[in-house]
């Protein structure tokens, strides 16, 4: 494809340089009079506007030849800018697509008045070229020779005319006909290619660079960006006592209308911030806000590109997009399901939650697991998910209308619809409830929406009640990181008609924000020693929640927590237990302060660490190096390989207890 292109832009670019043949200077210097390519019968003239691919201009008469030097209409056509023009306009995929042809065609076929030709405006060719630099850097193609903004435009005041005036008119036409409660915020609620989605996300964070920036955690298999878009106060860094909270969609390729609503409202929290919303601007203000549109977009090209094979009317199948939506696209390019790749650590939780040594929290990730096939979407969340102190999280998807919590994996295998609580049961069913009660219909009783299957709970559901499976998402965020994630299940049909977009959004709208909001609850602090300094890696536990936090680099915290009374207990390596009794009002609109000032204490060998290690398996492995250790093995003097210590070794060593002869004959 790109050597293809590669090919055929060259051949145009060659093309370009003997079209016509008989020019003597540039046409530029002719147009400003320098010298002349003119011959016997080419006195310029007023035509009628008859150029195939810019007949719908808003003027209706041309003149020949024109600023490229074309003699007449067939000229024009048959030059290879005309050609490139349609080529590029293809290529952009509807990204920048109106405008490019437009501000083309006026270079092609400009206006002509009284006998005199009248140049595009350069002030509408350099905005443009500003726009639309992300869409052609995803091409890999620069901007077109011909449409250079300092050679074939004129400035205002040499009198030009703006190719997109009428785009813009109708534009603003649009803009009047929304009633006056609909937000100030203008979203065109259409899908968007991933060509698309990149440029768009660019742009926006271009124009609220105070406030966001876009960020790659990875590629997918097929080599698309994983790309992230960041809002905050001051992006691209963690504020102290600043809550982080993310939002994924499209896991499932085929799974759209998430995909399509997170990119809705990136295009509104940058708008609304700059109108002066108050509402968003104390989001923004006080949130770290990471939205990732397309987990899977190699999935969501397979399903966009099925839609339009069923939307053709001379297949004979035609159930379009509901045909389309149960099947092509829901894996990544290697025939994975993303939500099934993850580490099962659910099961291990399950194994040794009765165990008084072993941590339910922060599970370590098992070295079988990287013996599997460990996709690179997979592999790149998961990274990022361990890179940031996310607090919660949301992953939404389509089949159903319900929003389900952890565990989505029954507590007995066997089982497949087993309530499985987590030990922060109802911290998650009011984070579920947030989203569903906010939704425009998601937690009424309304039995004709989506098979209602889920009225009688409202709208939410514990994952593994509703159907069982291991290596999810929701369920790795819970128990290897701080992060509580919920699923959203946004409406039955998971590829819905571009009619359906506006309605979904304001069913939708509400809710997003408020599970934004929602983030500012339970308490948060500091975790310190006697000197000032900040303790990184602190265990923050809650009376009667087997379920710890640990404090981010800065040694702040963050834990959700329903209004009540609770007993917390800030423990650390080489310091001090300190508890506190913290009550929590009902009427409590934020999150409350909790700091602790630890004292540093002697450390003493602890077995436990020896015997239930919480070494974690990412630091010992290397997933894309063929999961190799990383390090160089010890070498004996000669060459030969020594064996390794045992983990265990250091500490009866060091100790000067001898080690029982169960560990020695395991060496």
């Amino acid at each position: 494809m790109r050597l293809g292109l590669s090919v055929l832009l060259l051949s145009l670019t060659r093309s370009c340089w003997c079209v016509p043949q008989q020019q003597t200077c540039h046409p530029g210097d002719e147009f400003l009079g320098r010298c002349s390519n003119n011959v016997a019968g080419d006195t310029p003239t007023c035509t009628e506007l008859n150029l195939g691919y810019c007949n719908d201009m808003e003027y209706s008469s041309t003149i020949f030849p024109n600023i490229l030097g074309h003699q007449s209409r067939l000229d024009a056509e048959s030059g290879a800018e005309y050609l490139l023009l349609s080529v590029i306009h293809g290529l952009l995929n509807g990204e920048c697509s109106p405008e490019i042809r437009l501000l083309g065609c006026s270079v092609l076929a400009s206006p002509c008045k009284d006998g005199k030709m009248i140049k595009p405006c350069r002030s509408t060719c350099d905005a443009l070229r500003k726009d639309c630099a992300h869409a052609f850097e995803s091409i890999d193609m620069a901007w077109p020779y011909f449409l250079d903004c300092d050679r074939f435009f004129a400035s205002d005041q040499e009198g030009c005319v703006d190719p997109l005036a009428g785009l813009k008119a109708r534009q603003e036409l649009d803009m009047s006909s929304h009633s006056h409660d609909e937000p100030s915020t203008i979203i065109q609620f259409i899908y968007t290619s991933n060509t698309q989605m990149y440029s768009l996300l660019k742009r926006t964070a271009a124009k609220c660079s105070q406030i966001s920036h876009v960020y790659s955690i990875g590629r997918s298999t097929e080599g698309r960006d994983l790309l992230v878009i960041e809002f905050s106060k001051n992006p691209g860094q963690h504020e102290l006592l600043e809550p982080e909270i993310k939002l994924v969609a499209n896991m499932h390729g085929n799974e759209v209308l998430g995909r399509q609503l997170l990119v809705y409202m990136v295009q509104y929290l940058c708008s609304e911030y700059l109108l002066g919303n108050q509402r968003i601007q104390t989001i923004i203000n006080t949130t770290r806000i990471h939205i990732l549109a397309s987990m899977n977009p190699d999935g969501y090209e397979l399903a966009a590109s099925e839609v339009e094979d069923n939307n053709d009317p001379e297949l004979s199948n035609q159930e379009g997009h509901l045909l389309n939506g149960w099947t092509n696209g829901r894996t990544n390019a290697q025939n994975l399901d993303l939500n099934r790749n993850f580490p099962d650590l659910t099961s291990i939780f399950y194994r040794n939650r009765r165990s008084s040594h072993y941590r339910i929290d922060h599970i370590p990730i098992p070295d079988a697991y990287w013996f599997g096939k460990v996709a690179p979407e997979t592999y790149a969340v998961m990274k990022w998910i361990r890179s940031l102190p996310f607090v919660q999280s949301a992953s939404l998807h389509g089949g159903d209308m319900v929003i389900s919590y952890p565990f989505d994996f029954s507590r007995h295998p066997q089982e497949e619809r087993m309530f499985s609580p987590t030990p922060d049961e109802q911290v998650l069913k009011q984070l579920a409830r947030t989203y569903a009660d906010a939704h425009e219909t998601m937690s009424n009783n309304d039995t004709e929406r989506c098979g209602a299957n889920f009225y009688r709970t409202r709208g939410i559901i514990n994952g593994a009640l509703w159907y069982s499976f291991a290596g999810g998402m929701s369920d790795f965020n819970y128990l290897h990181t701080n992060c509580l994630e919920i699923t959203v299940e946004l409406g039955c049909d998971k590829f819905p008609s571009e009619a359906e977009l506006y309605p979904e959004w304001k069913r939708n709208k509400e809710a997003l924000l408020s599970f934004m909001e929602s983030v500012h609850r339970g308490i948060k602090g500091v975790v310190t020693d006697l000197d000032g300094n900040r303790i990184k890696g602190a265990t923050i536990s809650v009376r009667g929640i087997k379920k710890d936090v640990t404090t981010a680099e800065d040694g702040d915290y963050w834990r959700l927590l329903n209004p009540g009374t609770h007993i917390l207990t800030t423990t650390a390596k080489g310091y001090s237990r300190v508890s506190k009794r913290v009550y929590l009002p009902h009427n409590l609109n934020k999150a409350g302060r909790v700091d602790f000032l630890l004292e540093k204490v002697p450390i003493e060998p602890d077995i436990d660490d020896y015997l239930f290690p919480t070494v974690d398996t990412w630091e010992r492995f290397d997933p894309y190096n063929q999961f190799e250790r990383f390090g160089e093995p010890d070498v004996r003097e000669g060459g030969i390989e020594r064996q390794q210590k045992p983990w265990w070794w250091n500490y009866f060593s060091q100790s000067g207890i001898s080690p029982p002869n169960w560990l020695l004959r395991s060496v």
